[in-house]
């Protein structure tokens, strides 16, 4: 007899650059969120899906968990909540190589009521000054009814402890059918598919005090004939927008080479994931103070 299938939403929750969205990639196979080493990278409830012969579990990469009473910060925060409160598991993702401290211990008092529902994974078992055993004795000091069945010590970047994890995450999921296709590893739409994409490669590539300034906006999409061929290209053109005027030379770089290269990376990039060549017109604008318009943060995060 075949046994049932499983099927859950899977919120994750963490401080920010713990590994959540290197996390969920690894799970689903392919490039569902974007990564970089700057704090709060994701801006939205990003869902990958994992479907397997045993069932589908929906992966809901959420916000970096960071005190601040900034505007932007404050939305993040309420993606990262409505996240939580509406999942059927939770995967806490801590870091083992940074010491806990108040942000790490106003995630574990937000996560104790979800106590029953959650699963921990120490990453970063790998890295220099990594220390399982502090993370560990943490959990058992905030988490108290979190057992040791439910934690796991793991290394996303040598895809080491995440196999037992996931069977975890399959065994307290319920019974029920798959929500989303089976060839589905992600459910985001193009556009902001690109916009992320060509986030990603402008936060790698740009000064440390820029990646928050910065968001894209995705203008135009249109298929276009390839000449002499029955393909079609698909032309983009997007806006990565800055708060201040001054910000725009350091996007744009000595004779365009910054603009150029982010695109180019963004290009090849959306290459790989779509079925079609990607002709990608790139331009810089300024949106002054936009980080204080509720209208320009209800877009970016919804």
């Amino acid at each position: 007899m075949t046994p049932p299938q499983k099927s859950a939403f899977v919120a994750l929750a963490g401080r920010p650059s713990v590994g959540k969205s290197t996390l969920v990639n690894l799970f689903c196979g392919g490039k569902v969120a974007i990564v970089s080493a700057a704090p709060q990278t994701t801006r939205n409830a990003v869902r990958g899906i994992l479907t397997q012969e045993r069932g589908q579990l929906v992966f809901v990469d959420t916000p970096g968990r960071h005190v601040s009473e900034k505007k932007l910060n404050k939305k993040l925060m309420g993606v990262a909540d409505r996240a939580l409160d509406d999942a059927e598991l939770v995967l806490y993702v801590l870091d083992a190589s940074r010491a806990p401290g108040p942000e790490e211990e106003a995630i574990a008092k937000r996560l104790k009521t979800f106590q029953d529902r959650t699963v921990a994974a120490i990453n970063k078992t790998d890295a220099p000054g990594a220390d399982v055993n502090r993370l560990t004795a943490f959990l058992e000091e905030f988490l108290p009814e979190l057992p040791a069945s439910r934690r796991f010590a793991i290394s996303c970047h040598k895809k080491e402890g995440t196999a037992p994890l996931l069977d975890c995450l399959f065994e307290m999921a319920g019974e029920g059918e798959p929500v989303y296709p089976p060839e589905y590893y992600t459910d985001q739409e193009m556009p902001f598919r690109i916009s992320e994409i060509i986030r990603e490669k402008a936060i790698c590539r740009l000064r440390e005090e820029l990646p928050h300034s910065i968001y894209v906006d995705v203008a135009d999409l249109e298929f276009r004939e390839e000449p002499g061929s029955s393909k079609k290209r698909l032309w983009v053109r997007a806006f990565i927008i800055t708060e201040r005027e001054s910000q725009k030379g350091m996007i744009v770089g000595k004779g365009g080479e910054m603009i150029k290269a982010i695109g180019q990376a963004a290009r090849k990039e959306l290459n790989a994931i779509f079925e079609w060549k990607v002709d990608l017109d790139l331009r810089v604008k300024t949106g002054k103070d936009w980080r204080h318009n509720d209208h320009v943060i209800r877009k970016i995060t919804s």
